[in-house]
């Protein structure tokens, strides 16, 4: 496909840990958009040698590759990334194959004809695996949260594919470590001003026996309060 976004530089985020079986072709499938990209990629110091693979695809000059000696979570992870991006743009990218980078031409498109500088991709609105029931229960309800204390209409504030300008990725003051880093971007961008431009993309989700690492109900909770803390607290 012809490049959609000439003279736009996209810096690609990729938290990693522990995606050995998944890693070199996430790479190489984020490689084949032809989109100008940096790929950025932060092991949260894995176990099972996907810090060498990284270690290799960096030396090949493939990735940028960024590594934490102990596990903090996937925030801070992300928040290791946006502190040496290059591009004009940012897209956060996980490490396995639930999420297809051909959805980045669609990602881009609305930043390009000037309808917006921040774009989500919504699993709900596009072609997807069905999610377990109880992960969608929780997904719509920290969503709703979301909509009502902030005024907005999302459908999908937990979903991986986030795209933003890297002005907010220097400027933004992320804290959260593990899975409330979701909706503390999501409500820092909103407080920015940003009205948040939602579009459909492909959703391939892992069984557990696959890797899947979200554990239930548990990792709801820091989320809601996430929603609620940075909605009242200016940081």
């Amino acid at each position: 496909m012809e490049n959609p976004a000439p003279g736009i530089k996209i810096s690609v985020v990729m938290p990693v840990y522990n995606e050995l079986k998944t890693i070199r072709e996430i790479i190489a499938r984020v490689r084949a958009v032809n989109i100008d990209k940096e790929i950025i990629c932060i092991d949260d110091a894995s176990t099972d040698g996907t810090a060498r693979i990284l270690q290799e695809e960096a030396a090949a000059g493939t990735i940028r590759a960024l590594f934490h000696e102990k596990n903090q979570g996937k925030g801070a992870a992300v928040r290791t990334g946006l502190r040496a991006v290059t591009g004009d743009f940012v897209i956060i990218q996980d490490a396995d194959l639930e999420y297809d980078p051909e959805d980045y031409y669609a990602l881009i498109r609305p930043i390009v004809r000037g309808k917006t500088k921040v774009v989500y991709g919504s699993r709900f609105l596009g072609e997807h695996k069905a999610m377990y029931f109880w992960h969608a229960v929780g997904n719509r309800l920290v969503t709703l949260l979301t909509n009502i204390l902030y005024d907005s209409t999302l459908t999908d504030m937990e979903t991986c594919y986030k795209v933003f300008p890297a002005e907010i990725a220097h400027r933004i003051n992320l804290k959260a470590n593990r899975w409330g880093f979701d909706p503390e971007i999501t409500a820092k961008i909103m407080r920015m001003g940003h009205r948040i431009y939602e579009v459909p993309v492909s959703y391939t989700g892992r069984e557990f026996d696959e890797g899947k690492k979200l554990t239930g109900w548990r990792d709801v909770w820091p989320v809601i309060f996430t929603i609620i803390k940075y909605r009242f607290v200016k940081d």
